[in-house]
């Protein structure tokens, strides 16, 4: 198998492992892949072996992830910044995409035996059309797949994520599906690429580098940040049991602090109810007014959602149907 190796681990593996599952374990885990380029320099290959060893390194992170009971993945693939590197090295990067992306399809049996939903993030349009369809076709092959999940951030950046975000509610609004008092830090993050899917508990980038580089910076905000120096194709399963151990250490502290987190934005929603009761109201607002704009604001927030998932499908569908 390509993407679902199964790795043999030694007693040593198997004993931290169970250990580690004692203690709190970050349900979803985020990586920056920095070094691949690198490693290429220091072994004397060319860039692209670099990024080959950087993908076999990703399905073994997989398998690791897998063993630990982490059930979701989120791997920085491709940055839309990526594209302004040598055509040469953008290319083999686009071939190699292509290759994974269809061996991947050729497991869809596995993966669905699996459980494994494949999630693209990212806008598709930049991408060559061989891998807008394979990448649509992965993910409307997968999308019923409910136990672990691979996020693969292609010609993507955060920025570019939350502006189109901010589209999509724009658009709601100028079309009736909901007002402007409707939109909210939480109907923000359900436009984002991400919906649908828990913010990241643990962040790891290789390498050396201590940035994020435009990678999830909405969703991180409560992330566990671990920096490590080792380059991405050299990291190995010690490295994720320290970076986990990391994150065990601070794990009530950015537990409670994402509690106080969303405590405020249910405030400040509830907040936001009531001064819209009181513009149309006057000073006889009733708790009867409040639940009637909540109930109507939640009716007009999870039609708009549901249009915004109708659309996103018949997207992907039209992708895969243009590309044949």
């Amino acid at each position: 198998m390509t993407w679902l190796v199964e790795k043999n681990r030694s007693w040593a593996e198997w004993a931290v492992t169970r250990i580690l599952r004692v203690g709190p374990v970050p349900r979803h885990l985020a990586v920056i892949m920095d070094g691949n380029r690198r490693f290429a320099r220091k072994e004397h290959q060319n860039t692209l072996t670099g990024h080959t060893r950087g993908f076999h390194k990703l399905t073994e992170v997989l398998s690791w992830c897998r063993d630990l009971g982490i059930n979701e993945v989120t791997a920085y693939a491709f940055s839309i910044e990526n594209f302004k590197r040598s055509k040469q090295e953008v290319d083999g990067l686009m071939d190699l995409a292509a290759e994974k992306l269809a061996e991947l399809l050729e497991e869809k049996e596995k993966l669905s035996k699996h459980g494994v939903c494949i999630r693209i993030l990212g806008n598709l349009t930049l991408l060559p059309e061989r891998i807008q369809r394979l990448g649509a076709e992965a993910v409307l092959t997968t999308k019923n797949n409910d136990k672990c999940f691979l996020n693969l951030a292609i010609a993507y950046t955060s920025r570019e994520e939350m502006s189109t975000a901010v589209g999509e509610l724009c658009r709601g609004v100028s079309e009736g599906q909901i007002q402007g008092s409707d939109i909210s830090e939480e109907l923000l993050e359900k436009c984002l690429y991400t919906r649908g899917t828990p913010d990241p508990d643990l962040l790891i980038r290789t390498s050396g580098e201590v940035r994020l580089s435009d990678f999830l910076l909405w969703q991180s905000g409560f992330a566990c940040m671990f920096f490590t120096k080792v380059l991405w194709p050299e990291l190995t399963i010690w490295h994720l049991f320290g970076a986990i151990f990391y994150y065990q250490r601070h794990y009530h502290t950015l537990a409670e602090a994402r509690r106080e987190s969303l405590n405020v934005r249910q405030r400040m929603v509830e907040e936001s109810d009531i001064e819209v009761c009181h513009t149309k109201f006057g000073e006889k607002v009733t708790a009867e007014h409040i639940a009637a704009q909540s109930l109507s604001r939640t009716e007009r927030t999870d039609a708009f959602l549901e249009d915004l998932n109708k659309r996103t499908v018949s997207y992907l569908k039209e992708v895969c149907n243009k590309c044949e």
